[in-house]
């Protein structure tokens, strides 16, 4: 079992429960919640509240459709660096602020950063890339072209083992 999940803030069941059911889907009521778990909408607000503060609930945001706005060109860039102390976090923090870059991986193996970007055009494109090759410490990219996407799936409570469900819901004992 991994340090970061023995760390994690005490959830019971009902919390796991409005965990799962809000990551399907935000926009359910608390009247629907409530009811579905068979609690008060004051105790589902208070619980709702209490998973927000802890950090568990991160924010709330819009699911906006990339392609309504053109942003049609999905790329993911191999980013290699020269290697030296504090590295992995000056250039992934400067390769997040970049516009047009939806997510940054620090990784291991052949290359030590990865950048899914989606923007209009391959001028846009040619343009971040440029800004790409311009951080100090960057000494080359490579990038792939997404033909086409299926969907994104962000469904952190679907991925938990039963030995993290267990270890989760135990941690308060």
């Amino acid at each position: 079992m991994n340090d970061a999940l023995r760390t994690a803030p005490d959830l019971d069941k009902t919390d796991l429960a409005i965990l799962e059911r809000v990551e399907d889907d935000f926009d359910v009521s608390l009247e629907t919640l409530a009811d579905e778990l068979n609690l008060s909408k004051s105790a589902v607000h208070y619980r709702l509240k209490k998973l927000k503060g802890n950090g568990v609930i991160q924010g709330i945001t819009a699911d906006v459709d990339p392609l309504t706005f053109g942003l049609e060109m999905v790329a993911i860039t191999d980013v290699t660096v020269t290697h030296e102390s504090g590295y992995s976090k000056e250039i992934g923090e400067k390769l997040m602020d970049l516009k047009g870059i939806e997510q940054v991986f620090y990784t291991m193996g052949d290359v030590d950063f990865v950048t899914i970007s989606r923007v209009q055009s391959r001028d846009q494109l040619n343009d971040l890339i440029d800004r790409i090759v311009a951080i100090e410490g960057v000494n080359e990219t490579s990038s792939r072209f997404v033909m086409r996407e299926f969907g994104t799936k962000r469904t952190i409570t679907a991925n938990l083992t039963e030995e993290a469900r267990d270890v989760l819901l135990n941690s308060q004992n």
